[in-house]
């Protein structure tokens, strides 16, 4: 049996996680919760540069670095904005097929699913706020992206194209 490990709230932001293992799905310990009122982490410091090399050109973001299982289960949940330079990266460091999903995050968002070789390797574009629905990789990844809702099609990112970051070979 494979093991998919369903992260972040949908983000994994976006994120709790999930542990899916064909024919049985757990949920993770983070509840939902109302939105009115709902709490996540604090802004993760110091904010790390990343930059997307598209067709169209390279863009600056400035992003959170989510290393810790904690920190990638709480992802952006409770988020009321996301800047368009902004992001915040999660880091499996190991490659492994995942899925994120928006439970508790209240913003929409891109999720990049990037391969080990610093590769997008698929995106599940305007990831709906408060949507449980797992949005998969597609495959194995080292690490995954998360944007504003629309900024991937804004800077014309696809599959294939370049993140450059410490943790991806130059």
């Amino acid at each position: 049996m494979t093991a998919i490990s369903f992260v972040r709230r949908g983000v994994l932001a976006l994120g709790a996680s999930l542990l899916l293992v064909p024919g049985a799905l757990a949920e993770t310990e983070i509840p939902r919760q109302d939105p009115a009122h709902c709490v996540g982490q604090p802004e993760i410091k110091p904010l790390q540069p990343l930059k997307l090399v598209t067709s169209r050109g390279a863009y600056a973001f400035q992003v959170e670095y989510a290393d810790t299982d904690r920190k990638r289960e709480y992802g952006l949940m409770c988020r009321r904005s996301l800047a368009p330079d902004r992001g915040m990266l999660f880091d499996f460091k190991t490659p492994q097929p995942t899925a994120f999903w928006m439970r508790n995050t209240l913003i929409g968002l891109d999720i990049v699913y990037i391969r080990a070789d610093g590769r997008v390797l698929s995106i599940a574009r305007n990831a709906a706020p408060l949507d449980e629905t797992p949005l998969p990789s597609g495959g194995d990844v080292r690490a995954v992206l998360e944007l504003a809702a629309g900024r991937a099609a804004q800077i014309g990112l696809l599959p294939g194209d370049k993140v450059v970051h410490r943790i991806f070979p130059a």
